[in-house]
């Protein structure tokens, strides 16, 4: 029952669990699909290339969307046509105040669009920032340009980082010297060094954590691959899961019914205790209203 300062200060892990609907939305579809359609989708091994899915990304049609449905994160995703999987954790890491007022969302947008060109300001960089069309996003950018342009041990690395996220001046003037230095041994000059340790002091301060980021857009993207290959399943999914919530459910039903899923009206002999799909004599699906 330590404070997490105290926790790190031991040298103990902290871990933080996040209870998220978004994962029993995916359950319950995946319940929903192998009932109804007698398949068995294995959600950990989903092709992460799939067009489908990346037009519902695309055209911002992200309501129910993990992490992505907030209005301007659906005006983002129309704006930079993610098409990638790399995109998708780069979006769910820059969409934050800092790197939106900083400009490195429009940067990031432009180069992707190819509007401006991608730069590297070494040759060992593009490895490391490639992923992200040269724009330093991560924190473990961060460390893996610390590791090759300056020699630092990833520990080393990891104290620069925080150095820069503290901004405290006598910390950074030391880091700062130990950088240049370590470029120089490895025939940087120091011109080259200084600018880049100003770029990486410049964006460290809005760096997101990759590894959280990726974890955040795999749970999004296996959402919008049910949405995009299984509507009407995902449909009855969040329409169950936010049932209490009036607000919410008639902006997730008048989107069902705009993207042509048909909602029908409870049926005290066939409505489940949850919203589910069900054919009808023609053969069509729609989702049921549920009992309650």
């Amino acid at each position: 029952q330590w404070t997490m300062k105290d926790v790190e200060r031991m040298g103990l892990l902290k871990m933080d669990f996040l209870a998220l609907s978004t994962l029993t939305l995916i359950d319950d579809a995946l319940a929903e699909i192998n009932r109804t359609e007698g398949l068995d989708l294995d959600v950990d091994n989903l092709p992460l290339d799939d067009a489908k899915t990346f037009r519902v990304f695309a055209e911002g049609a992200t309501y129910g969307i993990f992490q992505f449905e907030s209005s301007g994160m659906r005006d983002l995703l129309r704006r930079a046509k993610p098409s990638r999987f790399d995109d998708l954790i780069a979006l769910n890491a820059l969409y934050r105040p800092g790197p939106v007022k900083g400009g490195m969302v429009d940067e990031w947008v432009e180069r992707k669009q190819g509007k401006r060109e991608v730069q590297y300001e070494l040759p060992q960089l593009e490895s490391i920032l490639a992923d992200s069309y040269g724009v330093i996003a991560y924190q473990e950018h961060v460390l893996r340009i610390a590791q090759a342009v300056a020699g630092f041990t990833l520990g080393q690395a990891d104290v620069l980082r925080k150095a820069m996220g503290k901004k405290d001046p006598k910390v950074m003037a030391k880091q700062r010297e130990a950088f240049v230095e370590g470029a120089r041994a490895k025939g940087i000059s120091e011109k080259k060094a200084v600018k880049l340790f100003e770029q990486i002091e410049h964006f460290a301060g809005y760096g997101f954590n990759k590894a959280h980021a990726t974890a955040y857009a795999l749970l999004a993207y296996r959402t919008a691959y049910l949405k995009a290959n299984y509507p009407w399943h995902f449909a009855a999914s969040l329409f169950t899961i936010e049932a209490q919530n009036t607000e919410k459910l008639a902006m997730y039903l008048a989107e069902a019914r705009e993207r042509g899923i048909p909602v029908l009206p409870p049926d005290i002999n066939e409505s489940q205790l949850n919203f589910s799909v069900e054919r009808g004599k023609d053969g069509n699906a729609a989702v049921l209203f549920a009992k309650g």
